[in-house]
């Protein structure tokens, strides 16, 4: 079940049609079981899927990447996607946030998707989950802020029930997203990114290519790091296998 927190509707403007990049800080909160928070910093882009931008090995966009059929177009598998749902774009912009492929990897943990009908009125938003275990799942979501069941297996240590309130806004000049798990009617987990815009041209991506060469490796191995100090700290582990077709 998805609910829409509010009647937000936001135009696009033509500026995203250029490729950002947004300094960012990654921050999660667990306090269910036990209090344990970190944060780590990172880059990510905000691109127009009609202008996806290629840096060769520093920064690529591809179908692989994301749900959908890899031998078509980003564009092509989020527009079939939402026909599956009756929405028809008609051309309407689509904006992803998300890592790029760097150096040969990528991982994101999330990808936001903000569709826009031709009118530029904004349509729906999509959130693309990404676990380590390689699986993937969309919430559509008919607003920036809505509530939803959580439908998909993340971390061990947490089973696939409760829900998700998500406040997705389009970014602008700051990146400002958060995202709450909620169980048994109390806050569980919290999880933000906020940032800041950098127009992305070359010379700014090999400032950050130089800064953090393995921004994806590194969000991949902190994510297994505080997995294994959740483990040694105690925590019950929620085998996956015990979680499939629970929804």
């Amino acid at each position: 079940m998805v609910t829409p927190v509010s009647g937000d509707r936001r135009r696009s403007d033509d500026r995203h049609s250029r490729p950002e990049l947004y300094e960012s800080v990654v921050r999660h909160k667990r306090r269910e079981s036990l209090d344990y928070s970190f944060s780590h910093r990172t880059y990510l882009w905000l691109v127009d899927l009609d202008h996806l931008p290629s840096y060769g090995p520093l920064a690529r966009f591809e179908s692989r990447d994301h749900l959908g059929d890899p031998a078509l177009s980003l564009r092509e598998n989020v527009d079939a996607y939402l026909a599956e749902g009756g929405i028809d774009l008609r051309g309407g912009r689509i904006l992803m946030l998300a890592n790029a492929r760097c150096l040969g990897h990528v991982f994101n943990p999330l990808s936001v998707f903000w569709c826009h009908r031709d009118t530029g009125e904004l349509a729906c938003v999509i959130a693309e989950v990404h676990n380590t275990y390689g699986g993937r799942h969309r919430y559509l979501l008919p607003a920036e802020r809505a509530d939803v069941d959580k439908a998909f297996y993340v971390s061990p240590f947490f089973a696939v029930d409760g829900g998700y309130h998500l406040s997705l806004p389009i970014p602008d000049d700051a990146l400002k997203l958060a995202i709450t798990l909620r169980r048994n009617d109390a806050t569980a987990l919290t999880a933000t990114v906020t940032g800041t815009r950098r127009t992305a041209t070359p010379r700014a991506l090999a400032r950050q290519v130089l800064r953090r060469p393995f921004v994806t490796h590194t969000t991949s191995a902190l994510i297994r790091f505080h997995g294994i100090r959740l483990w040694r700290k105690g925590l019950p582990v929620v085998a996956r296998h015990s979680q499939e077709g629970v929804r």
